[in-house]
């Protein structure tokens, strides 16, 4: 009995699971500890054969150091795609965790090792849910769309253009912190206004002790004003989600 393998079909699909693989160790909503590391390497070689078709023509078989060495490459870009999508959800993490500081929950702070999130309740309600909106709206279906668009911005013989990945890594750092601050803003203002007008109660009337009520207070705002924003998490994760793909694509 005869078998005929292809190896040039063979190494590319393997390198094309590598950088998935790679990927989906790092990108939500796959990254999540929940998720076990075998289903997760399963996972990239399942999507590597889906589109090994695609990535194999015009490939040619290499050595065993270029192998090796783009290999390697393949591991850098999947970990770099990946840590882009990381970084754009991370603003709903960043958002939740302003709402903790100004609230008065940070606290309660403490790690979670599944989501390897350290951070007080808001942190990882808002985490938590931005990766079950992922899955029930099919977002992550987007962002495996973007990951096999990779394929051809960078094939798997070619060479990845490290001045546009570290642009495009200092652009995301800044979008993180604005996307995070719109999220949270309003209700960041208007615990911040209450804490001055606490202040200002405070310095009218000393014996009133306004700062022990303002506790009840405070807390009251945070879970009616955080409600609002939870209300929204389904555009916010939906635009997140365009913006990831975005990025994917302007890597080359």
């Amino acid at each position: 009995m005869h078998l005929a393998i292809d190896f040039a079909w063979l190494e590319a699909t393997m390198m094309a699971a590598v950088r998935i693989t790679a990927f989906l160790m790092i990108a939500p909503p796959f990254s999540h500890g929940a998720i076990p590391a075998r289903v997760k390497a399963m996972l990239g070689i399942g999507l590597s054969l889906a589109i090994g078709t695609a990535v194999a023509p015009g490939y040619e078989s290499l050595d065993t150091a270029p192998f090796l060495g783009a290999l390697v490459l393949q591991v850098i870009t999947g970990a770099l795609l990946g840590f882009l999508v990381l970084a754009v959800f991370s603003a709903v993490q960043a958002a939740g965790n302003l709402i903790d500081v100004f609230g008065g929950f940070q606290l309660a702070q403490a790690f979670d090792p599944q989501s390897m999130v350290n951070g007080a309740q808001f942190t990882r309600l808002f985490q938590l849910t931005a990766i079950v909106l992922l899955f029930a709206s099919d977002g992550y279906q987007l962002i495996i769309a973007g990951l096999a668009r990779s394929f051809t911005a960078v094939p798997v013989d070619g060479v990845l253009d490290i001045a546009g990945p570290a642009e495009l890594l200092t652009d995301v750092v800044g979008q993180l912190l604005l996307a995070s601050v719109q999220i949270a803003g309003p209700l960041v203002i208007v615990l911040f206004l209450a804490d001055v007008g606490l202040g200002l109660v405070t310095r009218v009337a000393p014996a009133l002790n306004a700062f022990a009520l303002g506790f009840p207070l405070k807390i009251a705002l945070t879970l009616v004003l955080a409600g609002v924003v939870f209300v929204t998490l389904p555009g916010i994760v939906a635009a997140l989600s365009g913006e990831a793909l975005g990025l994917m694509r302007g890597v080359r």
